[in-house]
Formats: C-alpha cells, structure tokens, sequence
C-alpha cells in the first residue's frame, strides 16, 4: 500500500449482519493485526527518521510530515519482537493516540476490511506473565486469523511520557 490519507467521516457501518467494524490490516512477522480506521490518519513509505538523542528503543525518533514533527516507535519492540532491516514494503502508519499524533513502523499494510463484529471473538486466555491486555480481540477470516489491537493500551506510562518529551523538545 502506498501513501494514504483516511476521510473518517463514516466510518460506523451496520450491515444484515449487525455492526461492521473497519480496520486497517498490517503485518508484523508472520502475524497479521488490525487497527480500528478511526486511529489511523495515513499510511506512508517508510522515511529518514531523525534519532533523538536519549530516546528508549522504543522510539525510532521523528519525521518532518509536511511541516509537523511526528515521533516514530518501533512497533516491533514494543510487541517484543526482533529487529529487521526496513524494506520497500515498510510503513509509517501515522495515528492519533492519547491526544498526540504518533508514527508506527510497521512490516506492512495489507488493506483496509470491513468485518462483521460477530466474527471476533474475546483473546484467549495467557499466563499471569504474558501481557495481552492491548489485544482487543481476535477476527476470524476465511482462513486467516487477524488480532485486532488497542494502541492506546500498548503504550505504558513510560512510552507516553517519552512521546510528550521528545514532541515538546523537538
């Protein structure tokens, strides 16, 4: 997926089915996750990113968008998974959360669905030291499986007020 903007302005939809959720479908390793669209302001080519010095892992560091400084995280490191090198199919998908416009690097963006609320069902239930409490749900589709995501509860108290220093310093 290339660059892209979201026009939000309808984004409740009810079908026979009863409510539709729409979501913007990513790739991270061999998983695939969904965002609700409402979050996610654009899609862009992954760009230079400017490392802030100091800055947690966490966070890949800023990018001018137009005129706006925008911190980067590295999603990756935040779902605990390993590094790799970006590659043409690496995006920034540039979302609002806690009242501060965000960039997540991502491995890439497949499309945007609209699916039936009825085809998700609660995340399983994981050991006491398995952090799974940012997983809203998980979709069925066909003969895939999709976790849909709540990013606003993946950042912890540490990664917002990282956010809030670097986008004030910068």
């Amino acid at each position: 997926m290339d660059d892209f903007q979201f026009d939000k302005k309808n984004t409740t939809e009810s079908s026979a089915n009863g409510e539709l959720l729409q979501l913007v479908s990513f790739r991270m390793e061999n998983e695939e996750f969904g965002v609700d669209i409402r979050n996610v302001q654009e899609i862009n080519r992954m760009m230079e990113v400017t490392r802030v010095p100091g800055s947690p892992p966490s966070i890949e560091g800023v990018v001018n968008l137009r005129g706006k400084v925008i911190p980067v995280m590295n999603l990756r490191q935040r779902l605990g998974l390993e590094n790799k090198e970006h590659d043409q199919r690496t995006r920034i998908m540039v979302m609002e959360l806690s009242e501060r416009t965000v960039g997540f690097v991502v491995d890439a963006v497949n499309e945007v669905l609209r699916i039936p609320k009825s085809t998700t069902e609660p995340p399983p239930e994981m050991d006491i030291q398995t952090r799974t409490d940012f997983i809203m749900a998980v979709g069925r589709l066909d003969d895939r499986l999709l976790i849909l995501l709540d990013l606003e509860k993946l950042l912890n108290e540490s990664d917002r007020e990282n956010l809030r220093l670097i986008t004030d310093t910068v």
